[in-house]
């Protein structure tokens, strides 16, 4: 799949739609996660996702925290057990190191989701602390 990166300004509002819908469609309707989504991270972010006959199926955002850290969130796909995350996350990691040049970037991972980022290279560096009623860990990864 061609992987879409695009900075917020550069977003369609058909795109953001989408996003903003698979989004909903994973953390609130799958998941349960009851929280404001539209934090205002996303006006800062990096825009990673894969659409298809415009749907959004799978997605993260990454933008910056510190000198050298980015951070990435809001990791989903529509499908699961596809390698469809795998694939989102190896071209993503790919565009952002070239697009943001950090040194590391860090993710907080739901615990059921801590094996899907090590295979990405990601460490855990933090204990698992509670994050919208779902347990996380801080990972990171190191260029």
């Amino acid at each position: 799949m061609e992987l879409i990166a695009k900075y917020f300004g550069e977003l369609s509002a058909a795109e953001i739609y989408e996003i903003l819908k698979s989004r909903a469609e994973i953390f609130f309707l799958e998941q349960k996660i009851l929280c404001l989504d539209m934090d205002n991270v996303d006006y800062n972010s990096l825009h990673c996702f894969f659409a298809e006959k415009g749907r959004v199926t799978a997605y993260l955002r990454a933008f910056p925290t510190d000198a050298g850290t980015v951070k990435i969130g809001r990791v989903l796909t529509l499908s699961h057990g596809k390698g469809t995350g795998k694939e989102l996350m190896e071209k993503s990691l790919a565009v952002i190191k070239d697009k943001m040049n950090p040194q590391k970037v860090t993710v907080d991972a739901q615990e059921q989701a801590i094996g899907f980022y090590e295979k990405s290279g990601f460490k855990v560096i933090s204990d698992v602390f509670m994050e919208e009623g779902v347990p996380h860990a801080e990972m990171e990864l190191k260029f």
